[in-house]
């Protein structure tokens, strides 16, 4: 049978001869014969139809690589390779849904339920409170509490300047509070964790005076039974479960850093010399990562979100005892506060209260 020249080849196969040029060389689809003066590349009709095979396959989006190991293999289990590929396909462009979804609620400011989401599976029950303390003039913590997003930080640099930061810091964080799929959820606080640094810079670059001002941040971003942590500093988070509480953050202090080299023992934390001392936080200045972490949530779980005014002043055995007694959020963060002032409230307190309970 008379052999086809690369143009005609390409014509009746419906790929480009630019096309046949590149698979010849990747191996995909080489002519049968190469004329040795002029150059030219003939065909044999009969590798058409491997032609039009490398042709849907690339319409579908297929790799190169993915495409040789296909042709290499007889039609049954060619056949089964293809439908695994889109298999991966259809996934990820579920993926790219999702996350498409969140970007529009995350940029226009409107939270967007996605199809198929398992966020009503679960969700929060919440409440904030927040005090001066009784030595302190300005309350330098900030806080949010929302239906999938919580968030304590604590100001530091005086002169209200810690105000200032935490206040910028929760606000950088505010846009989460809308479906963000769970793939997502470290990303998301990564980025706002970013941003928020940024614009601590910015602030600083614009009025010097404020330099010197930082914050602490802890916070958690639900989305169905995951939830993502974002922490710096010595904000703190707790989680209750099965009748135990568990500190679910380490504080990026010196004394913490001591205490766990052995340095010192937990009973000297208190009356340490530099016990306030932070080794990271958010400041604009310093390039400090965060920990990020990504947790399963269940049912009946309770956390509690704080500022180190409570810890600082109430003992952990106390703590337990409200996280463990009362149920209602709302009065056990109110319990938490007044624990805090009898004990002296030297410093501003917050707390987050969220219960875990199933979705309607």
């Amino acid at each position: 049978m008379a052999l086809l020249s690369s143009g005609e080849f390409a014509r009746a196969s419906g790929l480009s001869r630019k096309a046949l040029r590149v698979y010849d060389e990747l191996g995909l689809l080489a002519p049968v014969r190469v004329d040795p003066y002029s150059g030219y590349r003939f065909y044999a009709p009969a590798q058409l139809e491997q032609a039009r095979l490398v042709a849907w396959l690339r319409r579908l989006g297929m790799p190169l690589a993915a495409i040789r190991s296909v042709l290499a293999k007889p039609p049954a289990t060619a056949a089964e390779e293809v439908s695994a590929y889109m298999v991966r396909v259809e996934a990820q462009a579920a993926a790219r849904r999702k996350l498409g979804s969140f970007l529009i609620g995350y940029l226009s400011g409107r939270n967007t339920d996605m199809a198929g989401s398992n966020d009503a599976t679960l969700t929060i029950r919440y409440a904030v409170r927040s005090d001066i303390g009784l030595v302190r003039e300005d309350n330098e913590d900030s806080a949010y509490a929302g239906g999938r997003l919580l968030a304590v930080a604590d100001g530091m640099g005086g002169h209200a300047h810690g105000e200032i930061a935490s206040a910028a810091v929760i606000e950088a964080l505010r846009p989460l509070d809308v479906t963000v799929p769970s793939e997502e959820l470290l990303n998301a606080l990564d980025h706002a964790f970013r941003r928020a640094d940024g614009t601590l810079r910015d602030m600083v670059t614009a009025d010097p005076s404020l330099a010197g001002m930082g914050t602490t941040l802890t916070a958690l971003l639900w989305s169905g039974s995951e939830i993502g942590l974002v922490h710096i500093g010595d904000t703190r988070a707790y989680l209750v479960r099965g009748g135990e509480v568990f500190q679910i953050t380490r504080d990026h202090t010196l004394v913490q850093s001591l205490l766990d080299e052995g340095k010192i023992t937990a009973e000297e934390v208190a009356s340490h010399p530099k016990r306030m001392l932070l080794l990271r936080a958010i400041d604009g200045q310093h390039d400090h990562a965060p920990d990020l972490e990504l947790r399963q949530a269940r049912a009946g779980d309770r956390y509690l979100l704080s500022s180190d005014g409570l810890h600082a002043t109430v003992p952990a055995s106390e703590i337990t005892r409200v996280l463990l007694t009362i149920a209602d959020p709302d009065q056990a963060a109110a319990g938490l506060i007044q624990l805090a002032i009898a004990g002296g409230a030297p410093d501003n307190v917050t707390c987050i209260v969220a219960d875990v309970v199933s979705g309607e």
